[in-house]
This record gives C-alpha cells, structure tokens and sequence, in this order.
C-alpha cells in the first residue's frame, strides 16, 4: 500500500448497499444530457453542407443516429460504466489501470476537468445566442457576448457554491426539452411527407447566399474533412454525436458505481444514452425535414421556433430552453472543481476554476464556441482514445478492472498520443494551420477510438504495461 499515492490509498469504493436505481441515476443523468438544446437543434444543419445531413435523405439520416447511438453506447460507455459498477469507484481512480498511478494525475482526471470548460464556453455561448435572439440581437453582438460571458460566470460562481440549490430543480429541467421536441413534432409532422432532399440542397444553396437567409452552423472543418456522399453524411453525423458523448462516455464510471448489477448498468445506458439520443436526433431531423415548405433553407429548429410555433409560444420555448441549459453549465464547473481538487489538492479552486472560466469566456468572445463541432472534435479525440484503450485493458484483463499500475503505463500513454494525433489533425491542419489535409480521416472521434484500442492492445501483448500495485480496499463485484 506504501507505493499508492494518497488520492488512491484514500479512495473509498461505493458499497453495493449504497447505490440506487438505474432509471433515476445512469438514465436520467445521460437522458439529461442529450436533451440540451444546442446538442439536437443543430444537429441537421450539417455545418454549411448543402441540403445539412439531409442530403441524403430523412431514412438515411435516421439510421445514421441510429448508428452513432450505438457507437456511443457500446464504444464509449459500456466498458466504464461496467468498470464504475463492478469497483465502486471513480474514473479517475479506474484510470490509473490504463495510465498509471502517477499519469492518472494527468489522464483522465485533470484532462476531464480541463475540458469542462470548454463545455462551459459552448454552453455561455449557445444560451447567450438563444437570449441575444429573442431580444433581437444577432449572433455576435456586443448582447450575445456580454450574455454569454455573465452566464459562463454566474454558472462557474453557482457550481462552486450554490450546486445543491441547482440540483433540486435539475430534475425537472428535462420537462422543458420534452415538451419542446414534442410540439416542434407536432407543428412540422404536416411537411414530412413533401420532403425533398434535392430541393433542400437548392434550398440551402440559396440560403447560404443569401445573408437574411443564414443560420450559424456549429460545425467546423475539422469534423466535416472530404467526405461526401452517404459515406460523408454518415461519417459527420457519427462525428457530431460521438464527439459531444466522448466525455459523458468516461463518465460513465462515475455513474456505474452508483449501479447495482450489470443490468442496471446496460438498461441505463440503453434508455439515458442510445435511446435518448435516438429520440433527440430524430424529432430534430424530423422537424427539419417539416420545416422544408415552411422556411426556406432553415435546419435549426430552435433558431426558428418563433416562425415554427408562432410568436408567443416559439419565444416562451426559446427562452425556457435557454434558461434550461444553465443547470449543466453549473454541473460542469462543480465536476471540473472536483476535479481539480484531487489532481491540484493544495490549489484553491477558486483559483484554479478562474482560471478555465476565464479561458472560457475568452472562447465565447472569439466565436470559437460557437464552432461547437470542433469543440467536440477536440473532446472526441481527447477522449476517444482513452475509451480505447480502457476497453482493450478491460478485456485484456478478463472483463474486470485490473487495478492500479505504477507509474505512467507506457501503453495507455502511447496510445492516447497516436489516439489523440490522429482525431485532431484534421481539425489541426484545417482549422488552425488553414491548410488542406491530402486524406480524409472518416469520422475522427470514432477513428480515434479504434487507434486507442488497437494500440493498447498490441503494446499491452509485447510487455509495455507497468506493473500493478495492491490496493487493499479494492471490491470485484
């Protein structure tokens, strides 16, 4: 036990008496998540493609979330979710299997509370637009950043002090996109049938020429790379969904400690993960799909709700789900500080937590936010490899967690640089460096996910793993 550092000698496994119901922990929690606005009221647009991700068709857009859906349940949050329940414990403590006792400093645990806010910037950003909009303000107005940057503040001050308060009311949030989703069904289920994917690619042509026309796309060149065709719709679709769920995937260890059994653990994440994102993402194409006669060139369906469901009822939805987002953006900062205790114990996180706020609001004011598909790029290919390589450990270990290793674990570490190189470098040459990249990477999250895996695999089998450490109070369920 001496060569355990502190916070994992310390750690103290979830007893099996202490966890709760699927259905209002693992399934809630992630339905939650895929129901905020920005997620689902973009997911059509298709970052500036002609015709969105509908250019191929309302069926095959369907089956491509579908498809992503399960990526994300399988590839991202069956194998933490599993680790989460059978050890009781936390991811941070969980990846010092695949990084080692002392990477696990760095990897996931700091890098998972480093990337909330860019998590936070998204959320300012996106909120502020829906409340700049419904005033009357375009997309970055001095109204828009200035709202953006006192909700990513307000927000970062609530999840450090206030989080308990939020809390009570979070579980009724979802009411909000609910209902909003069911009625955009309801007011654009009477076009569905006249759909047209060629005439929605002219449609869009049209609009993108046409500056009263234009809707602001979240998706980056990083995500969109060459692909085109089926293959290219699928390929961004899986990228935008997977991307947004890399994160949530991991934490799914945190959320499987709160399970019982195995079965709490997959029927939670087919409801709160795959069936919830199957629901999002096919009421938003749906709606898009609907809007087609109604709004030329239009694929967001909270940008035009006000046309969609008429002036008051459009407005009041805009604005509940604005205002709906803030729980998250509060959750977000309460995990990023939890995060950064254990990693930086001696550093106030008041200290540390300004600091990622003010790097997020520096996000907002560049519009770099506003560009959330390269967000998600960069957060799938951070932690795409990471849920790689912690699948291949847990397989290679017999379907169990194998403990902690010393050290930094050469394995986890070489996989999650080669991992992380290739989902970012499309996102690297074309975004920052204003190049062309000579090869498409098809959807770089996924693309990511498999190298991690691989890797760890072949490293792991020719003796590249660290050795492992006792931890006495370690459970096996």
């Amino acid at each position: 036990m001496s060569q355990l550092p502190d916070y994992v000698a310390s750690a103290k496994p979830n007893p099996k008496e202490g966890r709760a119901p699927w259905l209002t922990t693992t399934a809630a929690t992630y339905a939650g998540i895929m129901l905020w606005f920005v997620f689902w009221s973009s997911l059509p647009g298709g970052g500036g493609a002609a015709g969105g991700v509908l250019s191929q068709g309302l069926l095959f857009a369907l089956i491509s979330v579908v498809i992503a859906a399960f990526i994300c349940y399988f590839c991202f949050y069956h194998v933490p979710g599993m680790l989460g329940m059978k050890t009781g414990l936390p991811l941070y403590i969980v990846g010092t299997s695949t990084y080692g006792v002392t990477g696990g400093f760095l990897m996931p645990g700091f890098l998972m509370g480093c990337l909330q806010f860019g998590w936070l910037s998204v959320n300012g950003y996106f909120a502020g637009l829906g409340l700049a909009l419904i005033a009357g303000h375009e997309a970055g107005s001095a109204m828009h950043m200035g709202i953006g940057i006192v909700w990513a503040v307000c927000a970062a001050f609530v999840g450090l002090n206030g989080i308990k308060y939020v809390g009570m009311i979070a579980s009724y949030v979802p009411i909000i996109p609910i209902a909003a989703l069911l009625y955009l069904l309801y007011c654009t289920a009477g076009g569905i049938g006249s759909f047209n994917p060629d005439y929605a690619v002219d449609l869009s042509r049209t609009a993108a020429q046409e500056p009263s026309l234009a809707r602001v796309s979240i998706y980056g060149s990083g995500m969109i790379g060459s692909l085109s065709g089926q293959l290219g719709v699928l390929s961004l679709i899986c990228a935008y969904i997977v991307g947004f769920f890399a994160t949530a995937g991991a934490a799914g260890c945190d959320f499987g400690s709160n399970n019982k059994d195995r079965h709490a653990v997959i029927m939670g994440g087919l409801v709160g993960v795959a069936g919830a994102t199957i629901f999002t993402g096919a009421i938003a194409l749906i709606a898009a799909a609907g809007m087609q006669g109604m709004l030329a060139g239009a694929l967001n369906p909270y940008d035009n709700m006000k046309q969609i469901m008429g002036e008051p009822i459009g407005g009041v939805f805009m604005l509940l789900l604005a205002l709906a987002a803030f729980p998250s953006a509060c959750f977000s900062t309460l995990i990023a500080a939890n995060s950064f205790k254990t990693t930086l114990p001696k550093t106030n996180p008041f200290i540390s937590c300004g600091i990622g706020t003010a790097a997020a609001c520096a996000l907002i004011v560049t519009g770099f936010a506003g560009k959330a598909g390269d967000v998600f790029t960069l957060i799938g290919a951070s932690f795409g490899p990471v849920c790689g390589a912690m699948m291949a450990d847990y397989l290679l270990s017999g379907k169990k967690w194998a403990g902690p290793r010393a050290g930094f674990n050469p394995a986890g570490w070489i996989s999650w640089i080669v991992g992380f190189f290739v989902g970012g470098i499309t996102l690297l040459v074309e975004v920052f460096l204003g190049g062309t990249m000579p090869i498409a990477i098809p959807c770089p999250p996924v693309s990511a996910f498999v190298v991690g895996f691989v890797l760890y695999w072949l490293l792991a089998k020719i003796g590249l793993e660290s050795k492992k450490l006792d931890m006495p109070q370690r459970i096996d369920l």
